[in-house]
């Protein structure tokens, strides 16, 4: 578990004035890490790092001499297009890295000169995958969430007995991962109308959305071996906000013998920028399993874990209608949740995904599954706060939803904030939806 360390410091400010704005995502203590370059040009997409409302270019940055030693070698491999160069590195040259930004970034640092022509306004930029991701793994890690859609299939069974044994997960499909801004036509498949035995390909009526993190990974493990519980976290580049978008109709009727399957590979969006583990150090906050429930195996579990191993990250979903759009109004809040609640968390998910020698890989991304927490109003899925659809959730403007419509876009939003740190966020992802295709 990565220890707090100079780059945490609140005190600290940027000469990047925007970056000492209060309530900022991007402060000195955050330092996240994606994948841009100026909008509507040519240019090759490259490695940066948010800093207020601006984005350092580590090319530029390095070509300037802004960097020596790992964090030089480090900067270099993150100027690529993607920044997995920079991920197989390993967690002591990202770090590295990391505090020779923050130095650089400090007010009164001597490279303030050489790099304020490294920095791209981020309203100026688009966006790339920051990485390019070989697998994807979705996993299932919140029993609020299993065991409100387990109430909505089985009432008198809603939790699986694997489910409090087992961090449950299934593959999802890589080719269809995109970066925020995603747009993608309603999807299509076998739907099952009520009382009928006799499938029809239409287009889903109830697309969903799901709030996830998703994890990046840095380095892998060797085919045939294993990563344990205690050094799961140091394979771990960082995390990033992910929306798997979901069409239950479809999935209701495939899911059974062998999983979700056109239900959910035809869109999942993730946000542009990696907050690294190192920089989510603050907020930290124990692994706690209800006493009267099973307790993880031993290759599950550790004193390190208990005392430190979740996050206390907030969670926020916003729904914007065309209606919204049309009368410039702002998004909607529809529920805001915790990553602490999570019953299975990063480390776990990693312990699990290799004890049977499976080979992760650099640039590998796992799901953490809808992130819901204790309460109705905590719930990660349109299908738990309309309680499957019989309850619609009513939006400011006077619209309702039960599931999402053609022109919906969905906001996620993830931030950490404690005393005695400075609060830092992820950004935002956004998807929309468009038609169905003819």
């Amino acid at each position: 578990m990565r220890s707090l360390n100079e780059t945490h410091d609140p005190s600290l400010s940027s000469w990047v004035a925007t970056g000492n704005i209060a309530g900022t995502d991007f402060p000195l203590q955050n330092l996240p890490f994606g994948a841009f370059r100026r909008g509507g040009s040519s240019e090759a997409f490259r490695g940066g790092v948010a800093i207020g409302d601006q984005i350092l270019d580590l090319g530029a940055a390095h070509t300037a001499g802004a960097f020596d030693g790992l964090a030089a070698r480090a900067a270099l491999a993150g100027s690529q297009p993607t920044l997995n160069g920079l991920l197989a590195l390993g967690h002591e040259t990202w770090a590295a890295l990391r505090l020779a930004l923050s130095r650089a970034l400090r007010q009164g640092s001597a490279l303030e000169a050489k790099l304020r022509d490294c920095l791209v306004p981020q309203t100026a930029a688009e966006y790339a995958l920051p990485v390019a991701i070989g697998d994807y793994t979705d996993f299932y890690t919140s029993i609020h969430h299993a065991t409100n859609i387990g109430r909505l299939f089985r009432p008198d069974n809603p939790l699986l007995p694997n489910y409090q044994w087992v961090p449950i997960g299934y593959h999802g499909r890589g080719s269809s991962i995109a970066v925020s801004g995603q747009q993608f036509p309603r999807p299509l498949g076998q739907l099952v109308a009520p009382g009928s035995q006799v499938p029809r390909l239409a287009p889903s009526q109830r697309l969903d959305y799901e709030l996830e993190l998703g994890v990046i990974i840095g380095t892998g493990n060797a085919l045939g071996s294993r990563v344990a519980i205690d050094d799961a976290e140091s394979h771990v580049f960082g995390l990033c906000l992910l929306n798997d978008w979901s069409a239950r109709d479809i999935q209701g009727w495939e899911y059974q013998p062998l999983g979700p399957f056109l239900s959910k590979n035809f869109a999942t969006t993730i946000s542009p920028w990696i907050v690294t583990l190192e920089a989510l150090a603050p907020y930290r906050v124990a692994w706690t399993r209800p006493a009267c429930d099973p307790q993880p195996l031993p290759y599950l579990d550790s004193p390190a874990l208990r005392v430190s191993g979740a996050f206390d990250i907030q969670l926020e979903v916003l729904i914007e209608t065309e209606q919204m759009r049309a009368a410039r109004l702002a998004p909607a809040t529809v529920s805001r949740t915790s990553y602490r609640h999570a019953y299975w968390n990063v480390a776990q998910m990693i312990a699990h995904h290799t004890v049977n020698g499976c080979n992760l890989q650099t640039g590998d991304l796992l799901g953490t599954g809808t992130l819901s927490g204790p309460t109705a109003t905590e719930a990660g899925a349109l299908i738990e706060l309309t309680v499957g659809g019989k309850q619609p959730l009513s939006l400011p403007n006077g619209e309702s939803r039960t599931f999402l419509e053609d022109g919906d876009a969905v906001i996620m939003r993830g931030w950490c904030e404690v005393p005695g740190a400075t609060r830092i966020g992820f950004g935002e992802v956004r998807g929309q939806v468009l038609p169905a295709l003819a």
